[in-house]
């Protein structure tokens, strides 16, 4: 039986030369693409795939907040990050949402395939690069309570934050998320007094550095 995977990455350039590789395996069939985070969550419960490969900056929905929403209702799934971040917080944030795999975006085709080959026997695959950065983490002892957007915010906040660093108004975020624009408008209150940052442009500029969303 061939292991059925989504595509999850917002170059299509990059989705079709995966999909190049992947179906030259006789043993993976790509069921479908999707270029954001939302998108792939949709995706899921239509094709229901057995591995998605996942980047972690996607418009609309980041990969994180994608992942975390994927393992949350189908916690069988294996999801494979594939990313050029190699930034401790991606990889600690990407394996705390439930990802199976690590690995960066210049690493070898074979190295994907053993990824592949590893979720699938129910195992973690990090790729070196990315097992050096979590051991240093842990030699390093870091503070649990590192404060980062995904501790400091709640799921819903930090979505509506991407959305408002993504350029849209309060009646489209409430449009997007199905609430009322009084529900946004009190998120948006609460996550300028929790990050004490108060101008949209400033918010944008910190969700770009924590990775929610990119220029």
């Amino acid at each position: 039986m061939n292991t059925k995977v989504l595509l999850a990455d917002d170059h299509k350039i990059v989705r079709d030369g995966l999909r190049t590789l992947l179906e030259k395996n006789p043993g993976i069939e790509v069921v479908g693409e999707a270029e954001d985070g939302r998108e792939t969550v949709q995706l899921v419960k239509k094709l229901s795939p057995q591995i998605v490969i996942m980047d972690i900056a996607m418009r609309d929905l980041n990969g994180i907040e994608a992942t975390r929403q994927i393992i949350a209702e189908h916690p069988d799934i294996k999801v494979i990050a594939l990313s050029m971040h190699s930034d401790r917080r991606f990889v600690s944030e990407m394996l705390k949402a439930g990802a199976a795999a690590y690995l960066l975006k210049d690493c070898a085709f074979e190295e994907l395939e053993s990824a592949i080959r590893t979720v699938m026997k129910n195992k973690t695959y990090l790729s070196p690069a990315i097992a050096g950065v979590i051991i240093e983490n842990y030699i390093r002892n870091a503070p649990k309570s590192d404060p980062s957007v995904f501790s400091l915010l709640s799921d819903r906040e930090r979505e509506v934050l991407q959305l408002m660093a993504e350029g849209k108004t309060t009646k489209e975020i409430a449009s997007h998320l199905l609430v009322s624009t009084k529900t946004v408008e009190t998120h948006r209150m609460n996550i300028m007094t929790k990050l004490d940052i108060h101008s949209i442009a400033e918010l944008t500029k910190y969700a770009i550095r924590e990775g929610l969303t990119s220029l």
